[in-house]
């Protein structure tokens, strides 16, 4: 399922990620919420391996215990700049690293639990991405995804058509399917809940069987 967009490539990635970096937060912020209750669905206990792909500016860490191993990676280095200065106050346990999401330089098995938050639907192969993070998944591991869709059982709209191309080169697609991605793994579908901007984004969590 890849993309021919011009824009949806690492190389835009990095360039128009690292122009918003200085003020992500104050629009990402509008997702706390959203970005809190997914990461509850993970259940993260005492000694968890946590892995953020795409993590961007670190909006996640504040809601994730502090007695846990935190890897948290994106493709932007300005971004994991950010993610190092605002781990200063909130002083987790992590380690953030410049990284592909759809090539992690990660041992398999390595995660007890993985957090992909607004990443699916920008990553130019969101099905390697899922793919791989079904790789570094432990057995019995869980994933949370909170991202744009298109609505389980919707046709994809005229409006989506005609704003894709403006929205891809701005930020992210939105004509992404999420069953069609998931449907190129071996994950299990746990909970899929609707979510911010009247259920156009989704909470869903997904777990790796035990062997």
């Amino acid at each position: 399922m890849k993309t021919v967009s011009i824009f949806n490539t690492n190389r835009w990635n990095r360039f128009r990620y690292t122009l918003y970096a200085p003020g992500y937060d104050l629009v990402g912020r509008i997702f706390s919420k959203s970005r809190n209750k997914s990461i509850r669905e993970l259940e993260i206990y005492k000694g968890d391996e946590v892995l953020i792909v795409g993590a961007g500016t670190g909006l996640d860490l504040e809601f994730i215990i502090s007695d846990c191993h935190i890897m948290a990676t994106d493709i932007t280095p300005g971004m994991i700049s950010k993610i190092l200065k605002k781990n200063i106050g909130l002083r987790r346990n992590l380690n953030a690293q410049v990284m592909d999401g759809q090539h992690l330089n990660l041992k398999d098995c390595f995660a007890d639990k993985i957090i992909l938050h607004l990443i699916l639907a920008v990553i130019p192969d969101p099905v390697a991405c899922l793919k791989e993070c079904e790789r570094v998944l432990k057995p019995g591991g869980r994933i949370t995804i909170f991202d744009k869709f298109v609505p389980k059982g919707h046709a994809i709209s005229l409006w989506r058509k005609l704003f894709n191309p403006i929205t891809n080169f701005l930020f992210s697609d939105i004509t992404r399917r999420f069953e069609t991605i998931v449907s190129e793994t071996n994950l299990l579908i746990e909970s899929d809940q609707k979510a911010d901007f009247n259920g156009n984004f989704r909470i869903i969590r997904l777990s790796k069987e035990q062997n």
